[in-house]
């Protein structure tokens, strides 16, 4: 089955096929950390994350790259604001993005290179710009002469004059063109900043990924990822040094990027002030409903960010660990149990999720009608499979219920009790006592619904009215 991923150099669907089988290679961009992130900054480890797991199905060895920017200008307001050092600040953010992200279930990358630990690399990367005649020092800056390069552009496919507006490009006369962008300013004493050949100073932003993905995965990747909205400046800067910077060898075979999260219908930033964080969202709702509605949409399509969506989410949980409560009586070895070459097939179509959630609901609704405990126990083992991969439906289906009861603990032994007395009431046609004890399980916060195949059971959420089992 082959990998197919939209290529957005190429603006085409690609067969995916790395430069050495062996060693898979992927970088994607991480955090500046000055804050907690937002649930916008969730979307690129979440999908990209995913697409990490589904390489290694495939590829004896991955390596996957998710950097930390821990210098930047935002970082140094924040430390002076706080009169603490920079350290201090990202060491703070750090930790938390690693929290929250690990609350949504996205693992550790293989490398999380930090900018500050390659100060040497990226001052030797920008020496060979510098020789090579395309970059040049004014002024104790750095800048890169975008003129030297003839490809820039291609990968935003803009106008100069679109790529001088999008960029906010600084007039300033030491630059020989307005589109020329710094690799290396110079640092005052109250802001961190390293000995260079140009002076002390700290480098810009863009020179860090190059620099760092050279000296992690090498001078040619396989695959750069991250949100559509780094596409400019970002991604097209990081093309253009490390291009000139490597001789003209391919930076990246494959460029793949994310759409953005709307609230309200306009674009999730701190900036517009209209930022959710994660730190908080994860504190609010259940963390694998975050996870899914992430997931909802296709990674390459905007994603309106709703509190109807999270509850949507949360109840497409509650159907499907009602599902996995019903086959509680099957054992499976979860780890061992196949991926649906459905739920694979869709993944492999450039990580349609969508229709990847769309075969886990099929194969839930397969598992409620299976006859016989081997039929039960594979479709069983199916769901937890496709789950697996997708970071979902790995918790006890109690505990899942559970954690809804404002603290209190759900006595599954007792509900089965009561709804088997129920049973034999209506068996008996006693069926004031059977209605009796459905509003006895009510008033505990349990809802039942009788089906071909028996009981189902669930929690109510308070002030709300759950979906089917």
């Amino acid at each position: 089955m082959d990998l197919m991923l939209h290529n957005t150099l190429t603006r085409q669907r690609e067969r995916f096929t790395p430069g050495d089988p062996a060693r898979v290679t992927m970088y994607v961009c991480g955090p500046t950390v000055y804050n907690y992130v937002h649930i916008g900054n969730a979307r690129p480890p979440v999908v990209f994350g995913l697409l990490a797991d589904l390489l290694r199905r495939r590829y004896p060895g991955v390596l996957y790259a998710r950097n930390i920017t821990d210098v930047d200008d935002k970082i140094n307001a924040a430390a002076k604001a706080a009169g603490v050092p920079i350290g201090t600040i990202t060491g703070r953010y750090t930790t938390a993005y690693r929290d929250d992200m690990g609350a949504l279930g996205v693992a550790p990358p293989d490398l999380e290179p930090h900018a500050t630990a390659h100060i040497p690399q990226i001052v030797a990367m920008i020496e060979r710009l510098i020789a090579s005649g395309n970059a040049y020092a004014a002024e104790g800056h750095v800048l890169f002469a975008v003129a030297s390069f003839p490809e820039y552009g291609r990968l935003s496919r803009r106008s100069t004059d679109e790529m001088l507006a999008g960029a906010r490009v600084e007039v300033a006369p030491y630059k020989r063109d307005p589109g020329d962008f710094v690799l290396w300013k110079p640092s005052p004493e109250d802001l961190p900043g390293w000995e260079s050949p140009w002076g002390r100073g700290r480098p810009g932003w863009h020179i860090e990924c190059s620099a760092m993905s050279e000296a992690r995965l090498g001078e040619t990747i396989d695959i750069h990822a991250g949100g559509i909205d780094l596409t400019f400046p970002h991604h097209e800067n990081e093309i253009a040094q490390s291009t000139c910077a490597h001789g003209g060898r391919t930076f990246a075979r494959y460029w793949l990027h994310n759409g953005l999260l709307n609230f309200e219908g306009r674009k999730m930033s701190k900036s517009l002030g209209n930022v959710t964080l994660v730190h908080d969202l994860v504190r609010q709702h259940p963390p694998e409903a975050l996870r899914l509605a992430l997931l909802s949409a296709h990674y390459r399509q905007p994603l309106d960010w709703t509190d109807g969506l999270i509850e949507q989410s949360v109840r497409t949980l509650d159907r499907l660990y009602a599902t996995l409560a019903e086959l509680v009586d099957v054992e499976v070895d979860a780890a061992r149990a196949p991926l649906p070459a459905s739920v694979e097939a869709a993944l492999c179509d450039d990580l349609n999720t969508p229709i990847a959630l769309a075969e886990i609901a099929r194969l839930a609704g397969e598992a409620r009608k299976a006859d016989g405990p081997a039929a039960r126990a594979a479709r069983k083992g199916e769901l937890l499979a496709a789950g697996r991969l997708l970071g979902l439906l790995q918790q006890d289906p109690v505990a899942w219920a559970a954690q809804f009861t404002r603290g209190t603990v759900v006595d599954a032994v007792a509900i089965e009790a009561l709804i088997e007395r129920r049973r034999d009431a209506k068996q008996a046609r006693d069926f004031a006592a059977a209605d009796a004890i459905r509003v006895q399980l009510r008033d505990m916060g349990v809802l039942i619904e009788d089906t071909p195949q028996g009981v189902r059971w669930k929690l109510a959420r308070d002030g709300a009215t759950p979906g089917p089992a």
